[in-house]
């Protein structure tokens, strides 16, 4: 009986670890090779596009200079569609409002549901005025792109097309 709840524990984990290998891994900070700074304004970003090596471990420096909060989530388009369901779950509980993340909600839910937490390393979301940095190694050739899910953002075009090669 403890090895079938092992297994069922270690499923999803498996399941979004090969997920995010598929996408590339969290860069080492010492081995950064470029520093990209982006800008969020309520439904898109500047720049909108980013071209970038195989291989490359990049820095993304992120600021929020909307009114409303926005994510940076750096995944395919599939991801992505599969994402939105768990920040609709994000709003619904109160975590994400218009202008704030309730940050002691966040942690009080991603007890009983690990997806409330938002740690991915490929994603962060922030509130207006506020910054954040990603650091990406970018070791695969999958089609990405960096999208903001929160519920209607990414609908309305708050994409940015990462061209790898």
């Amino acid at each position: 009986m403890k090895k079938i709840i092992l297994l069922f524990i270690l499923i999803p984990s498996i399941s979004i670890a090969a997920s995010m290998n598929m996408i590339g891994e969290k860069g080492d900070p010492a081995g950064v090779d470029r520093v990209i700074k982006v800008k969020m304004y309520d439904n898109y970003y500047v720049p909108s596009e980013f071209k970038i090596k195989k291989n490359q471990t990049i820095k993304f420096i992120v600021f929020n200079h909307g009114e409303f909060i926005h994510e940076f989530n750096i995944a395919t388009k599939e991801m992505h569609l599969k994402h939105q369901p768990e920040m609709m779950m994000m709003v619904e509980n109160g975590i994400l409002l218009t202008d704030r993340i309730d940050k002691k909600k966040m942690k009080e839910l991603s007890k009983k549901n690990q997806s409330m937490k938002h740690a991915h390393s490929n994603s962060v979301l922030i509130e207006p005025n506020k910054g954040a940095e990603i650091i990406w190694k970018f070791n695969t050739e999958a089609e990405l792109e960096a999208a903001c899910n929160v519920p209607g953002h990414y609908e309305v075009g708050m994409i940015a097309k990462i061209n790898n090669s």
